[in-house]
């Protein structure tokens, strides 16, 4: 593998318009095939099997209104009485509006109009843009106090973005700037990877061909590509630079610099893909087509490594280190690091992991589920309107069941059944049912006393289904199912904690295997595979205490406490596994590098350190920059999402990386290395030190002594 990308990083410098010009008609022909073939992306969080996605289907077969999107338009006026019938009439004049219903709170003081629309399937942005437009119209010509909700907003709208993502990017520059000291190297990383973004984000839609991709996926995806699009770009653009200062000709310096740390950037990524890919093992449709997208992003950003930033990097020439030479020696701050953690590995080992595992212990209250209205600022409509129908009408107006009964066999249980339901403790009302004799479903719509997010809520919903329906429906022919964005949550985070413990050892077993094959060792894996755990689990623990439990919750702008969003443990483990990955790879290669050469495992793990504590901690600046920029926006789930990467970021090149691994290693001493000899001979060699490229003497020592990270 090396001979063969040090021919491509010399070819690619030596020819940089070729690749370049490559890549040009790529985005081009991407970007044509977008806008004129793309499919949108999925809007859908169902997931096949749950009690949930079958009421969903039940009413789809019976076109109900209550199986597709809802608004709703709040109304708070002391005559709100009289106000409301204008305001209905309006609204159900908007285009796909399929009926309109109102109501008065008892007090007289709020209405609630419940716009229904289609399935989401036959909507797009611009009905939620046809509601807003009539909302304003009324407040203009009546002055009333109107605020605006449902789903129709979770499905459209689009959370203020572009300055979190531009401050991440701002700090990124500055990091870049300071570790290289030049404009030039600074520009081809940050250039690299918006190129990279602009081609994966362009291609989700083409992507869909092959499998649905929710709509969130592209912000996620566009997060974790431009951290690991620099961060790629970083680790080669230094051993670039290291290359030239040995006094390499340009394309002699490329040519190594992908030879070398190009090899560890493939099998960094590859870890990447691999872990985000073990999300097919979750079993959920959207969490599957999510977990495609960001492998497709960073699958973008590691081809871009390897072939367009070598022909900028031949392009810029000795411009990369600006006016001055640089000399690249390793950094005598980070040996002495090195040997000072070495000398007491064993007091920072059990030091770090002690604080490791205090940070993780907060995950055992872990409360999976999903922010509703109730969660966002209270500069958002949607907040306003949620308050207002929880002040009219009760905290479970805002999350009513939709209980779908399939009666084409019977027809006799819907009366029982819906005083059952209603008779409930959990229940504050339920409507009248409505029965489509064709499709044979009967549906009804409940209130529960309690709020969507409420635990009680949850257990309303688990206590319809196992005691209420069988007591009503045993020895019928029919069957119910509870269905609504509040039970598809709730039925979504039982699936993730259902599903978890097989994701987890899915991509345990993947990793492990990989970094097997890299480093020809046992130990040197299975560390890294309880370490990274370690980095995970202490990420979630800060989620729950920041969003649980509200520590520090408003300097981030949550003005509440919410649970943690089922699919994001599953995510941020894929994620946060495969780029912690990438830090290992490239400290280990060091270190096993330097082993290989001399056969003392301090010196080995002291160099390794001082090797690439600089640019790992630049690196992990940059990544949590990055991530940390999401959480500006107002979207709690980027929020979360921003939270725990760059918490779990940040620990990982700190605690992990240059605390626990150094001091791991120098306990195990040489069964660092230990392979088993049958395992050996399975194993193929892939790694630099056996690579023969033929050079010049003259321009540096041949490519098997340069370290691969």
């Amino acid at each position: 593998m090396s001979n063969l990308l040090y021919r491509l990083g010399r070819s690619a410098a030596t020819r940089p318009w070729t690749a370049i010009g490559a890549w040009f008609v790529l985005a081009l022909v991407v970007i044509a095939s977008s806008a004129a073939f793309g499919r949108d992306l999925e809007e859908s969080f169902e997931a096949p099997g749950l009690d949930s996605y079958q009421a969903a289907a039940l009413l789809a077969e019976a076109h109900a209104d209550e199986g597709g999107v809802t608004a709703h338009v709040v109304l708070e006026a002391p005559d709100a009485t009289t106000q409301v019938a204008p305001v209905e009439a309006a609204l159900a004049e908007l285009p796909r509006v399929l009926a309109t219903t109102s109501s008065v709170s008892p007090d007289g003081d709020i209405a609630l109009v419940r716009v229904q629309y289609p399935a989401i399937e036959q909507l797009d942005a611009a009905d939620l843009d046809n509601l807003k437009e009539a909302v304003a119209d009324l407040r203009e010509e009546s002055s009333l106090t109107l605020e605006t909700g449902g789903d129709l907003f979770f499905a459209f709208e689009e959370a203020p973005t572009g300055l979190g993502e531009v401050a991440g990017l701002v700090v990124a520059m500055i990091v870049l700037l300071i570790a290289f000291g030049s404009f030039v190297a600074m520009g081809l990383p940050i250039g690299m990877a918006l190129f990279g973004l602009v081609i994966g984000v362009t291609s989700m839609k083409l992507v869909t061909y092959l499998i649905d991709i929710p709509a969130w996926a592209p912000q996620l995806a566009a997060m974790v590509g431009l951290g690991v699009g620099i961060d790629y770009a970083l680790f080669l653009v230094t051993r670039h630079r290291e290359n030239l200062a040995a006094g390499m000709p340009v394309p002699e310096a490329v040519g190594r610099a992908l030879a070398t740390a190009g090899q560890a950037v493939i099998f960094a990524g590859g870890t990447v893909v691999v872990a985000i890919l073990g999300l097919l093992v979750a079993g959920i449709p959207f969490v599957t087509g999510g977990g495609v997208a960001i492998s497709a992003m960073v699958l973008v950003m590691v081809l871009a490594s390897i072939t367009l930033l070598p022909a900028l990097l031949g392009l810029a020439g000795q411009r990369i280190n600006g006016r001055r030479r640089t000399q690249h020696r390793p950094s005598t701050g980070w040996y002495r690091w090195g040997a000072h953690v070495t000398r007491n590995a064993t007091a920072y080992l059990v030091g770090g992991a002690v604080f490791m595992i205090a940070l993780a212990a907060p995950v055992l209250a872990l409360d999976l589920g999903f922010p509703d209205d109730g969660t966002k600022p209270e500069s958002r409509t949607e907040r306003r309107a949620y308050d207002l129908i929880a002040d009219g009408f009760g905290p479970g107006a805002n999350g009513p069941l939709v209980i779908a009964v399939d009666i084409s066999q019977d027809r006799s249980a819907v009366a029982p059944l819906a005083e059952a339901v209603a008779a409930d403790p959990g229940i504050t009302s339920v409507s009248e049912p409505t029965i489509d004799p064709d499709a044979g479903v009967a549906t009804l719509v409940a209130q529960p006393t309690t709020s969507p997010q409420d635990v009680a809520t949850q257990e309303t919903v688990t206590r319809l289904r196992s005691e209420v329906f069988p007591a009503v429906l045993d020895g019928t022919a029919s069957t119910a199912h509870v269905g609504g964005q509040t039970a598809t949550f709730a039925d979504l985070g039982d699936r993730v904690q259902e599903r978890m413990p097989r994701f987890v050892a899915a991509v345990l077993v993947l990793s492990f295997l990989l970094l097997t094959l890299l480093f020809r060792s046992v130990l040197v894996p299975l560390k890294a595979v309880v370490l990274n755990l370690l980095s995970v689990g202490a990420a979630y623990g800060v989620l729950v205490m920041v969003f649980q439990w509200g520590w520090a919750a408003n300097l981030i702008g949550v003005e509440s406490t919410v649970p943690i969003v089922s699919f994001i443990p599953l995510f941020m483990f894929a994620i946060l596994f495969g780029l912690s990955m990438d830090y290992e790879v490239f400290l280990l290669s060091r270190v096993r590098e330097e082993h290989r050469r001399h056969g003392d495992n301090t010196r080995a793990v002291i160099a390794g350190i001082a090797g690439t504590g600089r640019t790992i901690t630049a690196a992990a600046l940059i990544m949590v920059a990055v991530f940390s920029g999401f959480i500006l926006g107002s979207d709690p789930v980027v929020k979360m999402m921003g939270v725990g990467l760059a918490t779990a970021i940040f620990l990982d090149a700190t605690v992990v990386r240059l605390v626990l691994v150094p001091a791991t290693m120098k306990l195990l001493g040489d069964a660092n290395w230990w392979l088993p000899k049958w395992l050996d001979r399975l194993l193929p060699e892939l790694d630099s030190a056996s690579a023969e490229v033929p050079v010049d003497d003259e321009v540096g020592p041949p490519l098997a002594s340069q370290p691969i990270a």
